[in-house]
Parts: C-alpha cells; structure tokens; sequence
C-alpha cells in the first residue's frame, strides 16, 4: 500500500509538472500577442531558450540554495548538480526536482516580461543565470525550503510570492532601468497605447496558462492522498472565473465598454491571486479573493501608467499587485481546519497575527527581489555598455535586429520599414 501510495504521489507530480512546463507556451502566446508583429519570433524564441537555460542553472546550483542541507540565512548547501538523490517526501525525488524546476521557470519567465520589445538578447542571457542562481532561490528557500519565513508560519501554498511577487519585483527593476519603449509615452508624462498584435494569440496563451495552473496549484500538493488536490484546483478555477468577471464589470463601468486584455488580465490576476491560499481557504473566500484581484489588475494597470512605468504584458499588474494581495488574504481567510501552515486568518479568530506574518513576507521577499534584481542588472549595464538596444534597432524590431529573421516574413521580409509601424 504504502509502495502504491509513493507511485501514485509520483505519477500525480509528474503530471503536474508537465502542466506547469506547457505554461511556458502559454507565456508565449501571451506575450507575443500582447506586443508587436516586429518582436512576435525573438519573443517566443527567447522564452523557450530561457526556460531550457533557467533548468541548467536550476539543476547546478538552484535546486541546492532552495532545498539543500546545511543552510545558512540565505541558502541550502547541498546536493549541488543533481544527481537523483533520494530525499524523505513520499514520492520519487526525481519528479519532484522536475515539479520545482518548473517553477523556477515560470518565476524567470514573468521577470523577463519587463523587457520585452527593447533589450538585447545578451542581457536576457545574462539575466536569466543569474536570477535563477541568486534571486529566485534565496526567497523559495525562505519560503518552502525550510527558511526564516517558514519557521515564522508563512503561508504561499504555490508561489504568490515565492514565484510571481519575485518575478514581478524583477520585472519592475527592468522596466526602471530600461526606460519605456519608444513612443509609449509623450514629453509631459501623457500616455500613447500600444496595442498587441493578436488578441486571439493572447486568449489562447491565457487559456493555456489557465489550465496549467490546475498543476501549479493543485500539483502542490504533492500527494493523492484523500484527493485534497480536488479542493485546490476548485478554488483555482473559481478564483479564476471571479477574477475575470470582476475585470470585465470594472472596466465596463469605467471605460463604457468591457476591455478584451482586462479580462484575461482579470482571469489571470485571480489565479495569481489564489495560488497563495487555494489550500487553507474556503470556497467563498477563493471567489472574494479573486473578485478583488479582478479590480485591482484594472487599477494597478492604470497605476503603471500613470507612473510612468511601461510594463508591455502587465507582470506588476498581473503578477506583482495581485501576487500582494494573495499573499495577505490567507490572513484573512485561513480556516483552522485548512491552516496546516501557520495560524487562521483574522475572520476566523487567529487576530492579526498570521496577517503580520504575511505582510512580513511579502515585504522582504519583495525588496529583496527588487534589490537584487536592480543590482545584477546595473552591473550587467556597465560590463555590456547598456541594457537596451540601439534607437534604430528598437524601430526595426527584435526580430530582425537581434536574429537577422522575421516572425512575420511574409509581412516584413520584403519591406522592412514596415516593421516602424506594426
């Protein structure tokens, strides 16, 4: 029985971990269709290189820093390039390398959406080793490895902050330091849209990431046992769903029609949102939770722009705002019977106890996310001589500039000042 158990714990992870790689698609459906037709095949080559990049790096040191015996305040000291060492879970250690390297991926993945139409292919090189070896580890090791957070009770059952906030927190570095795309915003602070290339693209690439969330959430589990990954992927999807109702009535009310990128932006602020608390809250609580990340992508879309911060794919409003606010609600909303890390949430009697827990970790994890990310790349700046690409090569596209090949051939190949405007 107990041999069943640990092959089917196996099989379960490894499903989800699947899951959660083919998210890597939907990030590039995603982000290509959020940007432009000059960009579309250095955007989605780019994301596939860095995630195969991001595992290399996962697998030398990063797997060690999160997971690893002999941990000092920042990082574990042990099983550096894994080798298939068997450590005590109650399922094969191999699949469950694999789950966490997923994760690593998507957390890169979200940070590079801060570059996305104007930084050099060498900089996202230089950037994804070391994020993945020196950013992304030391706050999934306070978290989930066993750090400082975790002794303290911090509650992220699958990463609104381990993975999202400190993507997010990169990406906001990035956009800082690279300065907006040319043309987003006029000399007295107003904005000028820049539309995606395919809103069809986009929903698709949501719609993929959607479904792949049943694995970054309901996979953390880790375990068949008594089905209990049933419950999580139940407050994912409706978390989901309230997420993308709530943006479509707010921007509806406010723009006087229902915006298309809000409401997938809604979908995916709401699954954000719920990945902290999709195993210690109830069902009603998933949906208030993920109503209110629906609102706050539409207003945290806003915020950026209004600061003057050009976020191409809305990480900070997707990820990073909604990643904060998933993160605190499970110090509202955490039962006591759920709460198998931590305490309840103030609404069921624990006081505001677990919520100062919560608003510790997001806290520190996030100026630590920042601050490590602006460090590397201000030092990636000096040695390279800059982050973006040249004025001319931002025109001509990424495509072309950075490849010598169009994603588009048939539309830019035989006139490629065409690319100024698509």
């Amino acid at each position: 029985m107990e041999d069943m158990l640990y092959l089917m714990n196996s099989l379960w992870v490894m499903v989800s971990a699947i899951l959660v790689i083919f998210m890597i698609a939907g990030f590039i459906m995603l982000e290509a269709g959020s940007t432009r037709m000059k960009n579309a095949g250095h955007i989605a080559g780019k994301t596939a290189f860095t995630f195969g990049l991001a595992s290399l790096v996962f697998w030398a040191v990063g797997f060690a820093f999160i997971f690893g015996d002999n941990a000092n305040f920042f990082v574990g000291l042990s099983n550096f390039f894994y080798s298939g060492a068997e450590l005590d879970l109650g399922l094969s250690s191999t699949v469950f390398f694999v789950f966490q390297l997923a994760f690593a991926g998507i957390a890169i993945t979200i940070a590079l959406g801060g570059f996305a139409e104007r930084a050099k292919l060498s900089v996202y090189v230089l950037f994804t080793i070391l994020f993945s070896a020196f950013v992304y580890p030391v706050v999934a090791h306070w978290i989930w490895g066993g750090g400082w957070l975790a002794e303290h009770g911090k509650q992220d059952f699958a990463g609104s902050t381990v993975v999202h906030l400190t993507g997010a927190m990169a990406a906001l570095a990035a956009t800082i330091l690279l300065k907006p795309r040319i043309g987003r915003f006029n000399k007295d602070g107003s904005a000028n849209a820049i539309h995606g290339h395919n809103q069809v693209f986009t929903s698709l690439g949501v719609l993929i990431l959607w479904v792949g969330w049943f694995g970054f959430n309901a996979g953390s589990t880790v375990s068949v046992d008594a089905g209990f990954f049933g419950f999580v992927a139940l407050n994912t999807q409706l978390a989901a769903g309230a997420g993308a109702v709530a943006a479509l009535i707010i921007s509806w009310v406010v723009l006087g029609k229902s915006d298309i990128p809000t409401i997938l932006n809604g979908a995916l602020a709401g699954l954000v949102a719920i990945t902290a608390s999709c195993a210690f809250v109830d069902t009603w609580a998933a949906v208030v939770i993920g109503l209110i990340a629906g609102v706050l992508v539409f207003y945290g879309a806003k915020l950026m722009e209004k600061l003057g911060i050009d976020d191409p794919i809305f990480a900070l409003s997707v990820h990073g705002i909604p990643g904060i606010w998933g993160t605190l609600s499970t110090g509202f909303f955490a039962t006591p019977e759920l709460a198998t890390v931590g305490q309840p949430g103030l609404f069921y009697g624990g006081g505001f106890a677990q919520l100062g827990v919560q608003a510790m970790g997001v806290f520190v994890s996030g100026a630590f996310a920042f601050v490590a990310s602006f460090v590397i790349l201000f030092i990636i700046k000096k040695l390279l001589g800059g982050l973006r690409v040249s004025e001319e090569e931002e025109i001509m596209g990424l495509d072309i500039s950075e490849h010598g090949t169009y994603g588009y051939p048939e539309v830019f190949a035989d006139n490629p000042s065409k690319a100024a405007g698509k």
